[in-house]
């Protein structure tokens, strides 16, 4: 049993236009949270929710499954000729930003196709889908081969215009033409927006154009840019970026100097290792009086390498300013090492990083993400690392940070009186949550660990955090870890807080000690597991603490026995035990909570058809990257292959309910170089995932090219949630194998 001090105080309740109700706590848009968040320019409809004759797939919180990393957890998928997602605008647009994913090619260097984008029926133009930014494999810090499996990272998004101003009611339509490049498309959601016109060149600024840049991008820019740059500070002149594409292949070095776009959708410095950098500190750094304002930069960045700086926004700036500044495809948006002071991103998008967002690494103080939109990072979407030297009095504050693939949406590693507050976290994927605070990292310690006030106040956190694949738990939606040294002598305040349908725990303290944390008017709807996961000892208060709809039966997950001293205060309602769970990790369970001991997957029904289509799938063993998962994706020319020479192997689906099933059909890839084999394969069910029974006997199966590589298993029709492949088996190769495994009831 934890000890418990109970505190009785008096707690003035805010009003209720500053703590949402209880029905907005199923919001799934990070953009339903008013008053929180980025004030962005679009409007976003997500693909689930236009018109199509594709096919839905998700939700899904798994890691390496393509829902997982979807806005939401769910998207469509087109693989037909025809097939399509259909968006009606709501507002008048004269651009969009479409979300997607076509997979890898088997080089691991990404596949390119194009799609019909159709205006009410009428096709303006082609959109070019590719998987060239995206899909990393094994671990980290992952790489570009297949063959490692753990595949992820899987979406991108492209931008167009329109090329006039759409009125509200016109039908937006993204369409294949042809499979023939891409067997599949997924679409998650497009955004739209009504850009304003160009900027105006400033009076009295110096044009890149003057110093030989070239817009068309054919000619390499890089010398004409610095050259203007260079000239601008010295003459205290703006340095003007005309609309085009400037091709950049190495850091513009700024220093008291402004440089400045016609807006983000037409003025683009890009390409290979594209950055813009101030001085570091070791060059005579930081630069300082630096504004960068209203245009994009875009990386070519398809790999993670630590060590390399090819991130849009870099080194050390003081006094600085960024605005309006688009980054996609680097490996960071803006890595800032310090010391440096005062330094400013704002109203900008970062998205499709291969790792950070923002860090704010060593020394950077007084400083500000603000109003800015991030997603799709390859790592933490906002983060302070404050290594050696110490990060202070800094602030991210209205953000909003959709789908890190990787780690959390806002960490904080270390430093003193930090402020995070009014920000939207969405849909943290894996080895993250939410919001992190810890001392953990190199670097981070004693004088750089935690310390002072954290304020970490009125933020929402939506299905944020998620299962850890090198601990194989969850990680809660807010969590605390003191790994190099106890978190202690700080006052961390989370005050007016919403965490709104976290995949596993709510609130979780993990590695060293945690205290000084502060919980007041903090509302929990939804966990998959518990309200708190205690794996850290320590203590915290807790004051109008309100929590409902707790996945497990028992709320509080702690084995530390008295370790954790619980302080609480008044208003407190929904999450507390005298008796905590300690026991094996329980799967999670979305939408009520409860404890069913064999949980349905979020969005696990059983459907019509081939009712084992992209359901939970396990094998007793893969080799490389062909895994379980492959064999009910919907793609023959994927397959699950088991390890070899060690029979018997099995593959299992749960069909998310109870099924009368009447034939299974095997698959395995149609090519020609798949000569003819028999596998040795018995058929079990069960109702539990534990007992099986005899379907259908052991036998061979003969898999023919000349007839489709197709096998099919006449069953008794014997209701069965689980069904089962036993392979014993196999004239062609020493493995169990199969490319579809597909399940009817009739």
């Amino acid at each position: 049993m934890m000890l418990i001090a109970l505190v009785f105080s008096l707690v003035t309740a805010l009003p209720s236009l500053m703590r949402p109700a209880a029905a907005e706590a199923v919001a799934e848009s990070p953009f339903d949270v008013p008053g929180r968040g980025a004030t962005v320019p679009f409007t976003e409809i997500e693909a689930e929710d236009a018109a199509t004759n594709g096919e839905l797939i998700g939700p899904d919180r798994v890691y390496t499954r393509l829902p997982s990393e979807a806005s939401g957890r769910r998207a469509v998928r087109l693989s037909a000729a025809g097939q399509y997602v259909e968006f009606t605008l709501t507002k008048p647009a004269n651009a969009m930003s479409v979300r997607y994913s076509v997979p890898d090619n088997a080089a691991g260097t990404g596949l390119t196709a194009p799609v019909d984008l159709r205006i009410n029926g009428t096709k303006l133009k082609d959109l070019s889908f590719t998987s060239r930014y995206g899909w990393y494999y094994g671990g980290y810090p992952f790489g570009n081969n297949p063959g490692a499996g753990s595949p992820h990272h899987f979406y991108d998004e492209t931008r167009t215009m329109f090329g006039s101003t759409l009125a509200a009611g016109t039908k937006v339509r993204v369409q294949v033409a042809s499979t023939s490049i891409s067997p599949w498309f997924v679409v998650d959601l497009a955004d739209f927006e009504l850009v304003p016109d160009p900027i105006a060149r400033p009076s009295g600024s110096l044009s890149v154009e003057d110093y030989g840049a070239d817009r068309t991008g054919a000619a390499d820019s890089t010398a004409a840019v610095q050259a203007a740059v260079d000239a601008g500070r010295t003459q205290g002149r703006v340095v003007w970026i005309p609309q085009g594409t400037f091709k950049v292949t190495n850091h513009i070095i700024v220093d008291n100097v402004t440089l400045r776009g016609a807006g983000p959708w037409y003025s683009v410095l890009g390409g290979n290792r594209v950055g813009v950098y101030g001085k570091y500190v070791a060059d005579g750094g930081p630069s300082r009086n630096v504004q960068l304002r209203d245009f994009a930069i875009m990386g070519e960045v398809t790999e993670r390498n630590d060590g390399d700086q090819v991130n849009a926004i870099g080194g050390a700036m003081s006094d600085s300013v960024v605005s309006n500044v688009w980054m996609q495809h680097n490996k960071v948006g803006a890595w800032m090492d310090g010391p440096m002071n005062n330094f400013t991103i704002t109203g900008s998008r970062i998205l499709d990083q291969t790792a950070d967002g923002v860090n704010f690494h060593r020394g950077v103080t007084n400083s500000t993400v603000t109003n800015t939109f991030v997603r799709n990072m390859g790592d933490d979407g906002l983060a302070m690392w404050a290594e050696t030297d110490n990060n202070v009095g800094n602030r991210f504050t209205f953000n909003t940070v959709v789908v890190p693939v990787l780690a959390n949406n806002i960490a904080i590693y270390g430093g003193r009186d930090i402020t995070v507050s009014d920000n939207v976290l969405t849909d943290t994927v894996t080895n993250g949550g939410g919001l992190h605070v810890g001392n953990r990292y190199p670097g981070v310690n004693g004088p750089t660990a935690v310390s002072g006030t954290f304020t970490l106040a009125r933020n929402t956190l939506i299905r944020a955090g998620n299962s850890d694949y090198n601990w194989n738990f969850g990680v809660g939606a807010i969590w605390f870890n003191g790994l190099n040294q106890p978190i202690s002598g700080a006052a961390i305040n989370v005050t007016d807080t919403d965490v709104l349908d976290s995949s596993y725990a709510a609130i979780h303290t993990i590695e060293g000690s945690v205290t000084g944390v502060n919980f007041n008017n903090v509302n929990i709807d939804g966990t998959g597991t518990f309200a708190l996961q205690l794996q850290a000892p320590g203590s915290a208060s807790f004051t109008n603490v309100r929590a409902q709809r707790i996945g497990y039966s028992g709320p509080i997950y702690s084995c530390l026995g008295n370790g954790f001293t619980i302080n609480q205060g008044s208003g407190n309602s929904g999450w507390y035990t005298s008796t905590p769970y300690c026991g094996p990790w329980p799967a999670p369970v979305y939408g009520g909570g409860g404890g069913d001991p064999t949980p349905t997957p979020p969005g696990c029904q059983v459907g019509t058809g081939n009712v084992a289509a992209r359901k939970p799938i396990s094998a007793s063993g893969h080799t490389q990257s062909y895994v379980a998962a492959n064999a009910n994706d919907g793609d023959s020319s994927s397959y699950w292959e088991s390890p070899n020479n060690a029979f018997p192997q099995t593959l299992t689906v749960d069909l998310c309910g109870t099924v009368n099933a009447r034939r299974v059909v095997l698959k395995l890839p149609p090519s020609a170089a798949w000569a003819t084999r028999t596998q040795t394969i018995a058929v079990l069910g069960s109702a539990n995932g534990t007992d099986f029974s005899t379907l259908a006997g052991a036998a061979g199966r003969t898999f023919d090219p000349a007839t489709g590589n197709t096998a099919t298993i006449t069953l008794p029709g014997t209701g069965a949630r689980y069904l089962r492949l036993n392979f014993t088996g196999n004239t062609g190769w020493p493995a169990g194998q199969a490319s579809e495994f597909e399940v009817y009831a009739s």
